[in-house]
């Protein structure tokens, strides 16, 4: 599921309106309008607050809104090639490497 299906969903199975939760995340009802129809994506900023404000997983919200979690990217950064080597060595079983 893409972020704009995951907010959706969020916001309908509580009963908001997107007139009423843009403000209370601090967006207009357009841009989460646009966000729900996958125009353009969240800053990370609008993805801590809409965790925050739903209370899901911070981590799982970044990755549906194509970003990687602040903590994953400071370790890709510091160890990119042991980092990757884990990554391929655990998801990629039986695939050979590019």
């Amino acid at each position: 599921m893409d972020f704009g299906q995951t907010l959706r969903r969020m916001r309908t199975d509580q009963g908001i309106g997107i007139k009423t939760l843009g403000p209370q995340l601090g967006v207009s009802y357009t841009y989460l309008s646009k966000l729900e129809g996958n125009v353009t994506r969240p800053s990370e900023e609008l993805l801590d607050r809409i965790s925050l404000y739903f209370g899901c997983d911070r981590d799982q919200l970044y990755i549906t809104a194509d970003r990687v979690p602040p903590d994953i990217l400071s370790i890709l950064r510091e160890y990119p090639d042991d980092a990757i080597q884990v990554l391929r060595e655990r998801f990629q079983r039986g695939r050979k490497s590019a």
